[in-house]
């Protein structure tokens, strides 16, 4: 398997990536107008307020009086009630949208999953796929709800300040807006190193993700390994790398906050002195003056939020990068639109169109190679009779499994053709081969519920009575019935409260209750006991009977029933036959029966 190695992004900041995730938006525009409408308001009137204030100080503190304040006192309280309301309502559909967005897209992030093919499985670590539809889509959601939303709100409360402060005195007015050009160059230049560090920090977070999955997963194996002290001292490189980028991207954007404040803060000084001139001259009254110096001093919240959520957006970028990433990969394999539009696809099937699959398999100088140039099939030809039991055998690596996954269309071929039944199995969907096929591995996997959910994954319609006989017809029913909760039992995360074994037979019952044509058992045998082995020796003969099916061996004791033996090497067939027939050429499957024989006699004998 290749090494996986996370793509870098050093784009400038790009609204087109922006476009992209903002589609998710589109369903709740209502949402958002009402979202806007409430900062434009919520705008309009955190200006109305100071200049209310400056009114009263002109019109009631300046000359004593309490003459009409009480339509003013109203006037205010009317203005304060619309304005809690409307922040109500601001962090209600804030927050409605936040959940709503990152729901999407991690449903959209899950069924791109669905869609993919196993290659990309093969090639990405599970710890960055949960961290696109963790970390990320949460980072997305906020920044679309809050973070874009305090930047219209932002926005609204400078047009309104100005608006005032233009009405109040334009010069000084004026003086303030020139500290506008200094902020934005400023902001250009942070923004750069901010998402730089921050695409970074992200990087390292995808790999921390990995390396906790994969020591979750592996807790077994680095006991036994004893490399707790090892995989500590790595994980620990990963934490002290998302360190120090973290407080990298920190420290840019904490230096962004206060030079804005800074530049602010001198235009505000200006403004203080012309301004405090003005009303020593009489040119400016005091509740004017006074007005303006709470538009100036306030203008630093509405800045100062643009300018923290710019720098998030930068971080927020990187996220959005990588979960468009994953939410754009092109599956391997894809269906025809002229095949989905007659047979449909996994998501719309039309199996009325489909034809029913008999089993004949054959294989028209089929050449395959992995994308890391690995060439594992030249020209490989073979024919496959309805119904008939075929076993591959070989080294590790010879192309077995290969073979198998090519059969059940998990890779397609580079050159040639698979047909079944006479058919070019690429002039149908992928379901209609898949709905047809019963796969069991050698690891088998369980999902979260209960044996009856496990069993009836292989067939959603299947009745009680359905499932109870594929558990008998695998010899499963009697552990089953032995349990306290029976069918009801919970098989715990991956099915860990079960044996191995059972497992297995758990496995296989889901997959009869398919009543698939075709059969795939990849080296189904090998990682269970003599007992439960034989058990399913015995389910296997019943399965079997009238499908056809592929076993990939590795306990040669378990093929001997099988209408034709191919031993592969090297992604070629070097021998074939069926049991007694390949024993006699006293060849290569000779060798490998007659070995394992021996070394089975042997563990047996010391046991």
């Amino acid at each position: 398997m290749q090494h996986f190695e996370e793509q870098d992004y050093d784009k400038k900041f790009d609204i087109g990536t922006w476009k992209k995730i903002l589609q998710f938006c589109a369903k709740y525009k209502r949402d958002f107008v009402w979202l806007f409408i409430s900062s434009a308001v919520l705008g309009v009137l955190a200006a109305i307020i100071p200049f209310m204030t400056g009114y009263a100080i002109d019109n009631f503190v300046y000359y004593r009086t309490v003459e009409g304040i009480g339509g003013f006192i109203a006037l205010f309280v009317v203005v304060m009630i619309v304005q809690s309301l409307t922040v109500l309502g601001f962090i209600y559909m804030a927050g409605r949208i936040e959940t709503y967005v990152a729901a999407d897209v991690r449903e959209a992030g899950f069924h791109q999953l669905q869609r993919l093919s196993f290659s990309y499985f093969d090639n990405t670590p599970t710890g960055w796929i949960m961290a696109r539809l963790t970390s990320d889509t949460f980072s997305i959601g906020h920044i679309i709800s809050f973070g874009i939303v305090d930047i219209v709100w932002g926005i609204f409360v400078l047009i309104s300040y100005y608006t005032f402060m233009f009405i109040i005195d334009a010069r000084l007015a004026f003086l303030m807006l020139l500290i506008m050009p200094v902020l934005i160059i400023v902001s250009v230049f942070f923004q750069r190193r901010i998402l730089k560090a921050h695409r970074e920090s992200r990087k390292i977070n995808s790999k921390i993700t990995a390396a906790y999955n994969e020591g979750i997963t592996g807790a077994k194996t680095t006991k036994t390994l004893m490399r707790e002290r090892r995989n500590f001292d790595e994980f620990s490189d990963l934490t002290g790398g998302m360190r120090r980028a973290s407080v990298r991207a920190a420290t840019i954007s904490g230096m962004y906050f206060p030079v804005i404040l800074a530049i602010t803060a001198i235009g505000v000084a200006v403004v203080l002195g012309e301004g405090g001139m003005g009303v020593i001259a009489g040119v400016l009254t005091l509740g004017v003056f006074f007005a303006f110096m709470r538009y100036t001093n306030d203008m630093f919240e509405p800045i100062s939020q643009i300018a923290q959520v710019w720098a998030e957006m930068q971080g927020a970028q990187a996220s959005i990068e990588r979960t468009i990433t994953l939410l754009e990969v092109v599956p391997d394999i894809e269906d025809r639109p002229d095949v989905i539009e007659k047979y449909g696809d996994f998501e719309n099937p039309k199996p009325e169109n489909w034809k029913k699959i008999h089993g004949r398999i054959s294989f028209k100088d089929v050449t395959f190679k992995y994308k890391t140039g690995e060439q594992v099939l030249e020209r490989f030809n073979l024919e496959v009779r309805q119904g008939e039991k075929i076993a591959l055998v070989g080294e590790t690596g010879s192309g077995k499994s290969t073979i198998v996954n090519l059969i059940c269309r998990f890779y397609e071929p580079v050159e040639g053709q698979i047909l079944i039944d006479g058919m070019d199995y690429r002039e149908h969907p992928q379901i209609w081969l898949q709905s047809n096929l019963g796969y069991v591995l050698q690891s088998p996997h369980l999902f979260s519920g209960s044996i009856r959910d496990n069993i009836r994954y292989g067939n959603l319609e299947a009745t009680e009575e359905q499932i109870i006989e594929a558990a008998k017809t695998v010899d499963a029913w009697n552990f089953i019935q032995n349990m306290e909760e029976g069918m009801d039992t919970d098989v715990g995360e991956g099915g860990n409260r079960l044996s191995t074994g059972e497992k297995q037979l758990i496995s296989f019952a889901r997959a009869i209750i398919k009543d698939p044509a075709i059969f795939v058992l990849d080296e189904a045998t090998s990682s269970i006991d003599t007992e439960t082995e034989q058990k399913i020796q015995n389910a296997i003969l019943k399965i079997l009977e009238g499908r056809t099916s592929f076993i990939v061996a590795h306990r040669l004791s378990t093929i001997r029933h099988c209408d034709r033996i191919l031993v592969i090497d090297q992604g070629r067939i070097i021998e074939e036959g069926n049991h007694k027939q390949l024993l006699a050429k006293k060849g290569h499957y000779f060798n490998l029966y007659t070995n394992q024989f021996k070394k089975e006699e042997q563990s047996r004998l010391l046991s």
